[in-house]
């Protein structure tokens, strides 16, 4: 049977790379962010309580029909990144800076619940956890130019709402990875002990987790 895996986190975790390394072990098929072009991007950046609305209108837009493709596609697929977090996490934040009026950002969750209402929810979602000083550490390491001027309350304040979220999250199971203490690039050990994760998750297991030995003897 065909599965559906997103895998979630803050900025820099390692999405990407984890989507990429299960997708090649497991041999199902990635979805990345597509480079698509946000039209309210350059005016949401020159007055943002103007148009942060219609910036985040786009971006959920965009992302519902991304789950759609996902569900339609013929066989297992892993997600970089789920419509769940864009709004419980990033819009929440921008709401939380100022930039999205309270009527705004009521109108906004009220249409992002009623859609993902009728969304068949993933079969899994992999939440990366990573304290600030990993993150850094990692957004350092891929050297992109406007990941730069990130600032560390930034990050923090997004890992709040991510750990908000995640908490409440019912739709489907999660995993969490301790990415702190697990660098699944520099060991293939650690990726092993995820993907061996997945499947116990994805076969029905109730309670799955990262115990610290488990880490350790994957470290060695």
């Amino acid at each position: 049977m065909n599965k559906f895996i997103a895998v979630a986190g803050n900025i820099g975790v390692g999405k990407s790379t984890l989507v990429t390394l299960v997708s090649q072990r497991l041999g199902w098929e990635p979805f990345f962010e597509p480079v698509t072009e946000n039209p309210y991007l350059a005016d949401f950046y020159q007055a943002m309580s103007t148009w942060g609305f219609h910036s985040q209108i786009f971006f959920l837009t965009h992302r519902l029909r991304i789950h759609q493709d996902l569900l339609h596609h013929s066989g297992s697929v892993i997600q970089d990144r789920s419509i769940y977090e864009d709004a419980e996490v990033f819009a929440r934040n921008l709401f939380l800076q100022g930039h999205l009026s309270e009527r705004d950002y009521h109108t906004y969750h009220t249409l992002y619940q009623t859609l993902a209402g009728f969304l068949p929810p993933p079969d899994l979602v992999i939440y990366l956890r990573a304290s600030v000083p990993t993150l850094l550490q990692r957004i350092a390491r891929r050297d992109r130019d406007y990941e730069r001027t990130i600032a560390p309350g930034y990050l923090a304040q997004l890992n709040d709402l991510y750990e908000t979220w995640i908490s409440n999250f019912v739709l489907c199971p999660v995993l969490t990875v301790p990415a702190d203490d697990l660098d699944y690039v520099a060991h293939p050990r650690h990726l092993d002990l995820v993907v061996r994760k997945v499947e116990e998750k994805l076969t029905g297991k109730e309670v799955v987790m990262f115990a610290p030995d488990e880490v350790s003897e994957a470290s060695d």
